[in-house]
């Protein structure tokens, strides 16, 4: 496949936990003559599990394997370095489960372009690596654009493993593999637990956080519709005359990554407001510019503020 810019190197990241199949993912990919044309390729190994590449009956014979032991291999200069000696016009990843994904994001050198993330993972095990290692998961399926679910059976449950991937992301696909090799894709339906298409949308305390994520992928959306939900106030000198923000500590994955998930809000009583006081908010949300954000956000036009007390959870949760 090219890469959107021609000078960029593409990078194809796999990710999953060891054992999932990822080598294997690699390896038949390599093996396809749709996409193994001739490109020299740099296959860059950040774990050791029981299966090895073989290059020998792959397509094209211009593949560079390498194996790295630290995140730092892969890292701005060191992975520049390692990928010029190589000669490679592109490169695939088979990423360590235990690293974190924003690490190597956070040093990846300009030159080099994600093109495709895919995360690989054994229907067997992933819900004990859910239950154990819920972090690393969210991590991984965060970015993603496919997951893939190899080793299925009819006697997995799907909806544990769709609901778990939909609560992280409601962007990435989703496809089971049998051990038979046939592949069944998800289509499984998720309506909002309320109705997106009212011209007054309440909110309930539960699904505070499925709303948000829906507002700010899509807020042109809303755009027009009056609200009414609870949320935790912010005020501070710095925002401009008469606003405020109101929201909810959102928790994704685990109490590490608590963030306050909130909006801007517009009122003309906002100087009778304290931090931190809970209140039901009304009003009509606007797509506009705001100083509370960097551009463009949902501003929200109140019209009725009622303080009251915190929810039974108050922290929101995406399940």
């Amino acid at each position: 496949m090219p890469a959107n810019n021609e000078n960029n190197i593409p990078l194809y990241l796999f990710t999953g936990f060891l054992e999932a199949g990822k080598t294997c993912f690699i390896q038949q990919t390599l093996e396809d003559q749709r996409f193994n044309t001739g490109d020299s390729t740099l296959v860059v190994l950040c774990e050791e599990g029981e299966a090895e590449l073989e290059t020998s009956s792959m397509a094209s014979k211009d593949v560079k394997v390498v194996t790295v032991e630290s995140i730092e291999e892969i890292q701005g200069e060191r992975f520049m370095k390692l990928v010029k000696d190589s000669g490679a016009k592109r490169i695939m990843m088979e990423y360590n489960g235990m690293w974190q994904l924003q690490d190597f994001f956070n040093q990846l050198p300009d030159e080099i372009m994600i093109y495709q993330e895919i995360c690989i993972a054994d229907a067997s095990t992933f819900l004990n690596y859910n239950s154990n290692m819920r972090s690393l998961v969210v991590d991984k399926l965060t970015t993603a654009e496919l997951i893939i679910f190899n080793r299925y059976s009819d006697s997995i449950d799907m909806m544990s493993l769709h609901k778990i991937c939909r609560g992280i992301s409601r962007q990435i696909n989703i496809a089971y593999e049998y051990t038979d090799g046939r592949v069944k894709y998800d289509d499984i339906q998720d309506p909002l637990p309320f109705d997106v298409n009212a011209q007054s949308i309440k909110i309930e305390d539960r699904d505070y956080a499925l709303w948000y994520r829906d507002l700010m992928e899509d807020p042109k959306k809303y755009n027009g519709k009056e609200m009414t939900f609870k949320g935790i106030v912010a005020v501070d000198a710095n925002f401009p005359p008469d606003s405020f923000a109101v929201g909810r500590h959102v928790m994704t994955c685990c109490v590490e990554d608590i963030q306050y998930m909130a909006i801007a809000a517009e009122w003309a009583s906002t100087a009778t407001l304290s931090p931190r006081d809970w209140v039901i908010v009304k009003g009509k949300l606007s797509y506009e510019k705001s100083k509370l954000y960097k551009g463009k956000g949902p501003v929200l036009k109140v019209t009725e503020v009622i303080k009251t007390s915190a929810p039974q959870q108050e922290v929101a949760t995406f399940y």
